[in-house]
């Protein structure tokens, strides 16, 4: 049974770590990037930041860890990504764990498990491409080039495969929509490719919607990640790969250069 003095010491506990986070936030000004506000203002216009104004004397602009996000540990991995930067990652699992009980090669699997990842914790727009930069330097090539196509292949039904398009898209584009002009040049490309079953395995063993029964973990594919991501070992953003940097700026997101 919790005794008053634990209570107490918990309660000391949260108030202690509360006061730390309203200090940090008192000493750092987090500020989004161009790229995030822009839509929500004009890009031409200037950031309304001026570091001379009343409200930030005294304070710093952030060049690092904002404290309102779970800290990273120092070498952070796939999963610390999963675990602390990522919006709920059901989709992800949902698909991942389709491909899984379908039996498909743990390079499917893992594409499945990673597929989406742009959309999950950076951007939305070509998340596709995004996401096989993102990913390129630590999978094999088969299984990055079919994450960059299964942008592509979500707008084609393969009646040998099973796959027709997605009523959500009908829903949330509406029944006209036509794909952009390089997504239909890639096409082509992509339906003749070597590796196109891997990709197309991608858009089959997608969710385009949830299913609340479904329970899913990250645990049945830690191993899969072991032996499918080459983790490097200064950790993901500090190894200097060509796309470290964009690990960084999830990991930093509110850094203000």
């Amino acid at each position: 049974m919790e005794t008053a003095s634990s209570t107490s010491t918990l309660s000391e506990r949260a108030d202690a770590l509360e006061k730390q986070l309203s200090d940090e936030l008192d000493r750092f000004i987090p500020v989004r990037s161009n790229l995030y506000t822009s839509g929500e203002r004009d890009p031409r216009l200037p950031l309304e930041i001026k570091s001379d104004a009343p409200e930030y004397k005294g304070k710093r602009f952030n060049m690092g860890h904002d404290p309102r996000l779970p800290k990273m540990p120092d070498k952070p991995t796939l999963l610390d990504f999963f675990e602390l930067r990522m919006a709920p990652a059901t989709h992800l699992l949902q698909s991942a764990t389709h491909a899984l009980k379908a039996g498909c090669d743990e390079k499917i699997i893992m594409a499945c498990l990673v597929h989406d990842i742009a959309v999950s914790m950076f951007i939305r727009g070509d998340h596709g491409y995004w996401g096989a930069q993102l990913l390129e330097p630590y999978v094999p090539e088969e299984v990055s080039w079919a994450i960059r196509a299964h942008q592509v292949l979500r707008f084609y039904p393969d009646e040998q495969y099973g796959y027709k398009y997605p009523d959500l898209y009908v829903k949330f584009f509406g029944p006209d929509y036509t794909p952009e002009p390089y997504i239909q040049r890639a096409y082509p490309k992509i339906r003749n490719h070597k590796w196109y079953e891997t990709a197309r395995l991608i858009t089959v063993n997608d969710i385009y919607s949830f299913d609340p029964n479904m329970s899913v973990s990250l645990d049945p594919f830690r191993d899969i990640v072991a032996r499918n991501f080459r983790q490097p070992e200064e950790g993901l953003g500090w190894d200097d790969s060509p796309s470290s940097h964009m690990w960084r700026t999830i990991n930093w997101p509110t850094r203000f250069l």
